[in-house]
Formats: C-alpha cells, sequence, structure tokens
C-alpha cells in the first residue's frame, strides 16, 4: 500500500512498471527536433477520417494498440484504463475506446491529463484493482483551436506568448510484473493554484504556479533535492511558463536549472516553424515521455526522473466572463527498473 510522505506526496511500496508505451504525432511534429522519437508520425492530420475530431480519437486509438503490442498484451488482457483528452465531455477519448471493451476512467486534468492518468493507474494497482492498467491522452491542433479559440479559416493573430496545441498521442501500459521496464516509484497529487493570470493565450504564466508547488512539495515531502535526479521534466509550460517556473522555485531554494527540461519547448523548432512560445496540449508532454524519456529510462541513460504534466483548467465561456485561470500540475517519478 502506498506511503503517504506529506499531503498528497505518495511512495509506492509495491513495484509498478511501465512495460510498454507509444507516441504517435503529426506532419508538423515530425518536423520537429524530436521528430525521430515517435513510433508513427501521420502525413494526414485527418488520420484517414472526415473530422478533425474523429481524427483525434483516431490517433489515440492507434497509440494505445501500438503500446499494448509493444508490452505484448492485448485488450482483454488490460484491467482498466484511464484515458482524457482537451475537448468537452473527453470525447476524443470515449471513441477512441469504444472497441476496447476495457473498464474505463475518463480523466479531465487539462495538459496535466498524462500524469494524472499515470498517477492514478499505479496507485490502483498497487492496491490490487489489477495486474495491468493504461493511460493515455492525446491533443489534435484543429480540435483545441475550434473549441478554445476561434475556427481554422478565421486566420487569427497569435501574440508571442501563445502555444501551438500539439497533434500527439502517448499511451503506457503499466503492469504489476513486468520487471525490466521503467519503473513508477512515487506521486505527488497537485493543487489547484489560481494567481489571477486571465489570458487564454499566456497558459505558461498560468501553470508555473501551479508547477511550482507541485515540484516545491515534492521535494519537502521526499526529503530529496534536484541533484538527486537526472530529469526534472515539465509537459507543456512553454518557453514563458518554464522561465517563471525556475524563478519560483528558486526562490524557495530549489535549484533545477541544469536538470530541467520542458516538452513544450523541446517539441518544436521556434525559429523554424513559426510555434512562438513552444508546444502545448495533452499529447505534447505525454507523446515525448513515451517518445523520448520513458526509452532513456529503460536504456539506463535516465536512471531517475521527475515527470510533471501541467494544466490550465480553463473553460472558454468562463474566460469571457472574466474568470481567470486555475492552474494543476501532477507529478510521477520514475526510476530505471529496480533501482
Amino acid at each position: 500500500m502506498a506511503q503517504a510522505l506529506a499531503r498528497g506526496v505518495l511512495r509506492l511500496e509495491r513495484p509498478v512498471y511501465a512495460a510498454g508505451y507509444a507516441a504517435v504525432a503529426g506532419k508538423k511534429e515530425g518536423q520537429g527536433p524530436m521528430g525521430k522519437c515517435f513510433d508513427r508520425v501521420e502525413e494526414d492530420s485527418h488520420f484517414g477520417q472526415e473530422t478533425w475530431e474523429q481524427a483525434e480519437s483516431r490517433m489515440q486509438q492507434e497509440t494505445i494498440y501500438l503500446a499494448m503490442q509493444k508490452a505484448g498484451t492485448k485488450p482483454e488482457d488490460t484491467d482498466l484504463i484511464l484515458a482524457g483528452d482537451l475537448i468537452n465531455q473527453c470525447t476524443s477519448s470515449t471513441y477512441s475506446l469504444r472497441p476496447f471493451g476495457i473498464p474505463f476512467l475518463g480523466l479531465f486534468g487539462a495538459c496535466s491529463t498524462m500524469a494524472e492518468g499515470l498517477a492514478i493507474g499505479s496507485l490502483l494497482l498497487e492496491n490490487g484493482a489489477g495486474r495491468r492498467a493504461a493511460a493515455a491522452t492525446s491533443s489534435h491542433f484543429s480540435t483545441a483551436e475550434r473549441q478554445f479559440r476561434y475556427p481554422l479559416s478565421y486566420g487569427g493573430q497569435r501574440p508571442p506568448s501563445a502555444q501551438w496545441t500539439c497533434t500527439a498521442s502517448g499511451a503506457v501500459v503499466l503492469d504489476r510484473e513486468t520487471t525490466d521496464a521503467p519503473r513508477i516509484r512515487g506521486v505527488c497529487i497537485g493543487k489547484i493554484t489560481d494567481l489571477g493570470v486571465c489570458d487564454a493565450n499566456n497558459m505558461g504564466a498560468a501553470m508555473a504556479p501551479a508547477a511550482a508547488d507541485t515540484l516545491t512539495r515534492w521535494f519537502q515531502g521526499t526529503g530529496t533535492t534536484p541533484a538527486e535526479y537526472d530529469a526534472i521534466v515539465t509537459g507543456d509550460l512553454g518557453e514563458i511558463g518554464g522561465k517563471l517556473l525556475l524563478d519560483l522555485v528558486m526562490k524557495q531554494g530549489y535549484e533545477i536549472h541544469p536538470k530541467y527540461h520542458d516538452c513544450g519547448v523541446l517539441m518544436f523548432d521556434g525559429d523554424r516553424q513559426d510555434t512562438h512560445a513552444g508546444g502545448s496540449g495533452c499529447g505534447c508532454g505525454g507523446s515525448l515521455l513515451c517518445g523520448h524519456f520513458l526509452p532513456r529510462v529503460k536504456s539506463g541513460e535516465i536512471r531517475r526522473m521527475l515527470f510533471m504534466a501541467t494544466g490550465a483548467l480553463m473553460s472558454p465561456m468562463l474566460i469571457q466572463q472574466g474568470e481567470s485561470i486555475p492552474g494543476i500540475a501532477h507529478l510521477i517519478e520514475i526510476v530505471c527498473g529496480e533501482e
């Protein structure tokens, strides 16, 4: 049973492993600096479907199948699946999972959903809910633009603080018995943090305080320091949010800069691809965790890392009513095998 080290900070007593993981991305993401890390890069942004929403569901579905194939398992061998996305009622995940027949927990944590799914899935397995679980998430540039901003045909100008929603998906199969794989060893459940940012085109600034709170609570609860980790990774704070996080945790006495990476910054070449402050979306952190970081943990290049996905829990309607943007950040600790 997980040991509570502090409020929301939990250490898993029984091992849970990332037995298989996969990442699928769109054309623009495949043209970026991380393009070679994806299992598949799809040139057709419609993924062979008629609508953007169907395209995202198809992308997530294929990613889950790939992760299961790499884990050597099948849907009927999976006890539960946790998935979510950015679209209302998590419909991308709901429709993608229709053919699987797996007990399903739908999640919404905005861009924090991948870490949330892995945290909850690991805790459930450790407490005997089953042997295997899957965690998955996705985002699609065109579905997100239509819901949160403007129709693509509108052609609105994006300010420098804006981030580009990634067309990408990540999926992980968690297993209690597979040992030759990256291990989930601890989790930190985020708190809603809102410092009054109202600009929906500056999500990095809205999410950075939540990331700083979660990371600080993890260090304090576990008694660890940044020096003990090979990598400290955020999901998609982007250029602006990442710099704010460095400043905020520095004020708490933690220097993370030498170990720090942000998936939103890594995903694109900002100068060449014109993505302004970087990438965003559920699939940003999810795909790079599965395509880039977990393979490096598996190989032993990274022995111990923190993956912290951040989310802006905003509603277009409430933003139009003048509300601020609450942020959240969930964290998981990943180690190399039995280390």
